[in-house]
């Protein structure tokens, strides 16, 4: 069988709505986080933005996850921002049902889902997709190099205000050093157990035997990050060995198996699952980083493959077939 290599323009929520049912054998994604979610658009001018700033304050790092103008960013903490910051986990949970709901109906019976969130809003996610229809099998923890620690330091900002004692508060902050990543691991329902589901669909189980011997741990560490391609502008860049890591633990090594991912952004799943000899198909909503998905999967292809531009008003319902290439 040959295989299924789609990218489509548009939002997901209208892209899946098109796809045939239970044609997908598992989703492995990684969506906006709640804090790029709420209060900006988070689009490639952003990220221009955000870049540019940086490098006027002669800064080495550029901040990522806070939405410019959301009042999440800082502020005082008064009842008015911790009603608005739930408003904002509400209405994330929310939108996260509406996609979930959609990839549950493209999934096999016993299909994976696997999302990546933030450590504060994983349950949040885990929370939409078991609304969706989905049960909760495990979260994943993706151990990353150390981040850099992050919040308000007491003794430094004591010592700012003269305080005669800041220096018996050393070693207290307003948060802990993050160095990790969330994987929430979901299911579909199975058809009657694990057997009968692997006998009729092929999915529905985890590849857990490691390259030394030993059993997959559902901590992943030491994963190797190359450097990113100089015209990949996307910012959360995940490595492609971790993509190829959660590809072969949740989908059987055939081109009949399809990897699906909403939320495609530079397309680092879908050349994961192009290398590992697994159909895939993408979605992504941001115009600018199509040409940088098509570029990416070109490397790693001899065929002369195009994207498609999809919109809802221009999809009817499709089956997905055996092949198909990229579409300009």
């Amino acid at each position: 069988m040959e295989s299924t290599q789609q990218v489509f323009l548009g939002d997901c929520r209208n892209v899946l709505s098109s796809l045939a049912e239970q044609s997908i054998s598992a989703c492995i994604t990684d969506p906006p986080y709640n804090y790029e979610f709420v209060g900006h658009k988070w689009d490639a001018d952003e990220i221009a933005r955000r870049t540019r700033r940086a490098r006027e304050n002669g800064s080495k790092i550029l901040v990522k996850n806070i939405p410019y103008g959301s009042g999440l960013a800082g502020g005082v903490r008064n009842e008015k921002w911790y009603e608005r910051n739930r408003e904002n986990i509400l209405e994330y949970q929310k939108w996260c049902l509406e996609w979930g709901e959609q990839v549950f109906r493209v999934l096999k019976p016993g299909g994976i889902i696997a999302v990546f969130n933030s450590t504060r809003t994983v349950a949040h996610v885990q929370v939409a997709l078991e609304a969706a229809g989905f049960y909760a099998r495990d979260c994943l923890v993706y151990r990353r190099p150390s981040g850099i620690p992050k919040g308000l330091n007491l003794s430094a900002k004591l010592k700012q205000k003269n305080h005669a004692e800041y220096d018996a508060w050393k070693g207290w902050h307003s948060c802990l050093r993050n160095e990790w990543e969330a994987i929430a691991i979901l299911q579909k329902p199975l058809e009657q157990n694990y057997l009968n589901t692997f006998m009729n669909y092929e999915v529905g189980l985890f590849f857990t035997e490691n390259p030394d011997g030993s059993f997959q741990s559902n901590i992943i560490e030491n994963v190797k990050k190359r450097k990113d391609d100089d015209f990949n502008v996307h910012c959360t860049v995940k490595p492609l060995a971790l993509m190829e890591k959660l590809v072969e633990m949740f989908v059987p090594p055939s081109s009949k198996h399809i990897v699906l991912d909403p939320f495609a952004g530079s397309g680092t799943t879908l050349v994961a699952a192009k290398n590992l000899g697994r159909s895939y198909i993408g979605i992504e909503v941001v115009p600018e980083y199509i040409p940088i998905i098509e570029r990416r999967l070109l490397a790693n292809s001899n065929l002369n493959n195009m994207t498609q531009n999809v919109s809802k008003k221009e999809m009817g319902a499709i089956d997905l077939p055996e092949s198909l290439p990229l579409f300009d």
